[in-house]
């Protein structure tokens, strides 16, 4: 049986500085997603962002990419921020599924098989980490700022800074994104008349690195990117041709 070249599916990492987690969190997704049926008969691609890590995961990413053929690595010249990062992993993906999932080792890569199903009827599943394992501070920054997201938005998501979410690809090929438009995925996709929905999914505390978000960067910045959501919610286009 001839294997497809076509991925079915793209996972989307970013990386910065997350050296000790590289390993433990690459085997893991490729046991979770060499067990999905569709593996079976069609590709995955696991593609890594760095976004100008100073730890040595770049040098390490490289030989991960020598070792396994899944992989691909794509380094940015400097240090961009997450939306970059994601949305050059975007660029670069070919699969019609594509997974977004953070390089902290606090999500479950096996909860990938548990949102994949709702593909099928979603274009869009985000997941819910209904038991934090974080800190106090980011724990209360991230609770104040979706709770005041949603009061603007209505996206009716609980957790929209989850980092484990799947797109169907062409959610993502509508989306045109700008610096801290990845908090705000749910919002822009229910703006452009996608169906989303979002599923419980575990938390585990950081063991090695350090988080990348304080009460600065994650509820200043993410509240006054809210301005900008709802001025586009407003204003977003929709129209749709009558019968002839």
């Amino acid at each position: 049986m001839t294997v497809p070249s076509h991925p079915w599916a793209s996972v989307i990492v970013p990386i910065k500085d997350e050296r000790d987690n590289l390993v433990p969190l690459l085997e893991g997704l490729l046991t979770v997603m060499s067990s999905h049926a569709a593996s079976q008969t069609r590709l995955f691609e696991i593609i890594f962002v760095d976004d100008g890590s100073s730890d040595g995961s770049s040098e390490d990413l490289d030989r991960l990419a020598i070792q396994h053929r899944q992989v691909k690595v794509f380094h940015l010249d400097r240090n961009y921020g997450k939306t970059c990062a994601l949305d050059a992993g975007f660029k670069q993906s070919s699969g019609d599924i594509i997974i977004q999932i953070d390089g902290d080792l606090q999500q479950d890569s096996a909860d990938i098989l548990t949102l994949l199903p709702y593909t099928a009827t979603y274009d869009l599943v985000c997941g819910w980490r209904q038991q934090r394992q974080d800190g106090f501070v980011k724990k209360m920054s991230s609770r104040i700022a979706n709770r005041v997201r949603n009061f603007f938005t209505h996206d009716g998501v609980h957790d929209t800074g989850c980092p484990l979410k799947i797109f169907r690809r062409p959610v993502l090929e509508r989306l045109r994104l700008y610096e801290g438009m990845h908090r705000f995925f749910p919002a822009l996709a229910l703006m452009h008349g996608f169906t989303v929905t979002e599923v419980p999914v575990r938390h585990y505390p950081r063991i090695h690195g350090v988080s990348k978000y304080g009460m600065g960067n994650r509820l200043f910045k993410s509240l006054y990117d809210l301005i900008a959501v709802r001025w586009m919610q407003t204003r977003v286009l929709r129209y749709t041709f009558r019968d002839k």
